[in-house]
């Protein structure tokens, strides 16, 4: 059985489980949440979605947190609070509230949905997820290298054979 979700608070942190991505956004209070939104970010559109990174602006807007997550899973997510001080969930929400409308600069590596929240709770912006990609990427290179350079030596030994 799934443990209860608690209800989320003022200047939480709201992940939203997309395919192959999450979504960020931070809660206001009364089912409502501030979120950085490129164009092509559409509620509960999950792989459509994801063309969000072919874009440079996004919109901060404030929606209801159901139509946000649509479909998809959502929890509660203040992951940084053993390693950041959070601000007083009143000044999140107030600092939140004063950007909805605007057209802000997006980058999916630099300034995501997830650096936008991160920013607001901590004052430190950062995403895990880019991190993530970027390690994970950084491994798989250095697994291909690995099974490149053992190919070259089974090559070269079997021509030494012969």
């Amino acid at each position: 059985m799934r443990a209860p979700v608690p209800e989320p608070q003022p200047g939480d942190l709201i992940e939203i489980f997309r395919p192959f991505y999450r979504h960020w956004a931070v809660y206001v209070g009364n089912g409502y949440v501030i979120h950085l939104a490129p164009p092509s970010e559409i509620a509960g559109a999950g792989v459509a979605s994801a063309a969000s990174a072919l874009t440079d602006k996004a919109t901060v807007k404030k929606d209801r947190l159901c139509d946000v997550a649509g479909r998809d899973w959502f929890q509660v997510n203040n992951k940084h609070d053993d390693k950041y001080s959070p601000l007083p969930p009143n000044k999140i929400v107030q600092q939140a509230e004063e950007l909805v409308g605007q057209e802000v600069l997006y980058k999916l590596t630099s300034e995501n949905c997830e650096h936008f929240v991160n920013e607001l709770r901590y004052g430190v912006s950062r995403s895990d997820q880019v991190r993530d990609a970027i390690m994970a990427a950084g491994i798989a290179g250095v697994g291909l290298a690995a099974i490149g350079l053992i190919g070259i030596m089974f090559s070269r030994n079997k021509k030494q054979k012969q």
